[in-house]
Formats: C-alpha cells, structure tokens, sequence
C-alpha cells in the first residue's frame, strides 16, 4: 500500500488494532472479532507497525515477515491487515490517526487497545489528544485488567467512561469516549509464541 493509492470518502466504521504482530495469533483475531461485533464495526484494520516506538529492536522480524502473518489471520474484507503506517511515514499513533483522518474524512475511527496497552498509554506521544479525539475499546489481557482500570490513564479519563453499546450509538463533544468491551482474556502471546518456537515447541495454532 503506498500514499497515492489509499483514501476515500465512504461512511464507515472502523476499527484500528495496531501493533507490532510479532507474529500475528489468535489473541489478535480474537480482539478484532470481539471488537466488530461489540461495536458494530464494519471493518478492523489490523496496523502493522514498521517499528514500535516502545518495544526493543532486538528479535523483532522484518515488516515484510510480521504483515504475512498478519495477513494469514485476517480474512480481507472485515479484519484487514495493512503497512499503512509505513505507507504514510508514521511511528506514533497520534500522527497515524490524524493523517487517516484526513485520508478518510468520513469515516469513524475508534482505536482498539489492549489492556496492557491502556496501562502503559500515558508513556504514548500526544496520549491525552488521542483519548480526546478518537474512541477507545479496551480488550481485556491477563494480568493487566484490572490493574489497567486503576492505573493512570483510567483514572484520567474516567469521568468519558461509557458502555460500549453507547460507543458504538454516539460521538460525544467535545472529548471522545472509552469503553470496556466484555469479552474473556485469551491467553495467547507473541512472546510466547517466539519463545516455542526457539524451543521447537508447538506455535499458536491459528497464527503463521
């Protein structure tokens, strides 16, 4: 995908679960799907990061390797995954979101995370304009739940707190809102999974 090819003017609703897909796994598709139907998404793009800002260089697999998988996962027409942000020269989500704001001027984007992601949000560039701007839907992660909804960023933002039926129904002005989807902890990580695989042990069977 490259800068001239992408961009348009169609209503839709969409959902960005960004990351560095290290590989991609079942957790990840796992999310997605939660998120679509939770949310009523009519996408989940699925943002292969060319480099995280806040991960280690070390054992990350080039771009090329990390998309495949990414791509293996996802099924091209409601979960989708995309180098968008290597197409658009990007690293730190607040510049992603507000150059496809501008690519896609119709569309309503709500950002996908993790629970683990919402307890380490206050360390993102421009964190406070990106709860703002764009809706949140926090996925529950084992072993960061709970300690993600009395960690910093949760309490910052408590009071924008909505149920994720309201998410999905309204925009609120003049700051976005942020929901806890229901959904069970998969267990599954990247992490894990290299580890296996470094053993020669089984990998995730619905990743690469």
């Amino acid at each position: 995908m490259t800068p001239g090819r992408f961009g348009d003017s169609r209503r839709r609703r969409i959902g960005l679960l960004g990351g560095s897909f290290n590989p991609a796994h079942a957790g990840h598709l796992h999310v997605a799907q939660r998120a679509l139907r939770a949310l009523g998404l009519d996408e989940v793009w699925l943002l292969v990061s060319p480099g995280n800002p806040l991960k280690p260089r070390a054992g990350m697999a080039p771009l090329a390797e990390r998309l495949a998988s990414a791509r293996r996962m996802a099924d091209g027409r409601r979960v989708i995954a995309t180098d968008i942000e290597r197409a658009l020269g990007t690293r730190f989500t607040a510049d992603t979101l507000r150059l496809l704001r501008k690519r896609f001027p119709r569309a309503d984007f709500t950002f996908v995370i993790g629970a683990d992601n919402l307890l380490q949000l206050p360390r993102w560039k421009g964190w406070r304009g990106i709860a703002r701007r764009t809706a949140l839907a926090v996925l529950p992660r084992p072993g960061f739940t709970r300690p993600a909804l009395k960690g910093q960023a949760a309490q910052a933002l408590r009071r924008h707190r909505r149920a994720p039926g309201v998410v999905r129904a309204e925009r609120f002005a003049p700051h976005a809102p942020w929901c806890l989807v229901p959904a069970r902890e998969h267990a599954a990580s990247a992490t894990a999974i290299r580890a296996a695989k470094a053993r020669g042990g089984p990998r995730d069977r619905r990743g690469p």
